[in-house]
């Protein structure tokens, strides 16, 4: 039953946000100096998600500033860039090319294969049916650092921000991920290596990595996701504390969400924006970044 009502509270809060009219849908949006547009998973809309390819293509779009991705643990406790902590069957195929049945995907966790183990997988030539305009083409999961020190190479000198997801649910403690406080001391020992710490932020659905750093390193920039249709207090009030960035999905940003962000000082960066009158909205509504699949269609949003 209660899931029944957060659908129907996502539900109308769709119509409520998608509802316009005609001009206001057409009208050029400008946003804000300093404007927080990231890309989803490097960019998922047009290549393989969370591959190196798709953050270095990424940043060939000068409006983005910043880049969002997911971590898994390897078994050797290496940081993985993965959305799930397992191999998705519907993009990746198995080191012999054969694809992963669904109903086994979880037999193929990250956290039972070493690096070597997870690089012979093909998560990228499959391509993604929920993005026709992607480009499969052959790749990996990476490591962050490969992640890191390959946009560093490329890009060096520019001012590249980082979005962490740390992918966690009580659940997986100690069987799909380490458990929490050691994936949480993981990431931030792997940040403060690369020397990227004053750069990124650190956002999680999960409170309790939330928690964790906000009590052990408090000078990182955390943010907390959000997928439910409660209130901005309730789920305040479930992390325990202000964080700096609240990441809600779009459908249900509005003025007084915004207000609530802003009079807290807190920034509000919703996801996944991939529909240009969507992002024009959401400027005009006070956002302080928009997370998207598409940087390509950023430009769009001015003219």
């Amino acid at each position: 039953m209660a899931h029944l009502k957060m659908s129907l509270l996502l539900m109308l809060a769709a119509i409520a946000f998608l509802t316009c009219k005609i001009t206001e849908k057409n009208r050029p949006a400008i946003a804000r100096a300093g404007f927080d547009w990231q890309a989803h998973r490097g960019c998922r809309g047009l290549l393989p998600e969370n591959s190196v390819p798709a953050f270095l293509h990424a940043l060939e779009f000068p409006e983005v500033v910043t880049l969002e991705l997911d971590l898994a643990i390897s078994k050797d406790r290496q940081l993985i860039v993965s959305h799930e902590p397992w191999f998705n069957p519907s993009i990746c195929l198995l080191p012999d090319g054969d694809s992963i049945p669904k109903k086994d995907e979880v037999r193929y966790l990250i956290y039972e294969k070493t690096v070597a183990e997870i690089k012979a997988f093909d998560c990228g030539s499959r391509g993604n049916t929920r993005f026709p305009q992607q480009q499969p083409q052959k790749t990996c999961k990476p490591t962050f650092r490969t992640v890191v020190e390959a946009v560093q190479t490329k890009y060096p000198g520019k001012a590249v921000r980082w979005n962490i997801e740390i992918k966690s649910e009580p659940a997986w403690d100690g069987i799909r991920t380490p458990p929490i406080a050691d994936f949480v001391d993981l990431v931030v020992a792997e940040i403060k290596q690369l020397g990227i710490e004053k750069s990124c932020n650190l956002q999680s659905f999960d409170v309790r990595p939330l928690q964790i750093l906000h009590q052990k390193e408090p000078q990182l920039v955390l943010s907390l996701l959000v997928e439910n249709g409660r209130s901005f207090d309730y789920n305040i009030a479930q992390l325990g504390f202000l964080p700096q960035i609240y990441s809600p999905y779009y459908l249900v940003v509005s003025k007084k969400l915004v207000r609530q962000c802003h009079d807290r000082n807190i920034q509000l960066v919703p996801w996944t924006v991939n529909d240009v009158t969507a992002m024009r909205k959401l400027i005009r509504l006070g956002v302080d970044g928009i997370i998207t699949d598409y940087p390509n269609k950023i430009k769009e949003v001015s003219i």
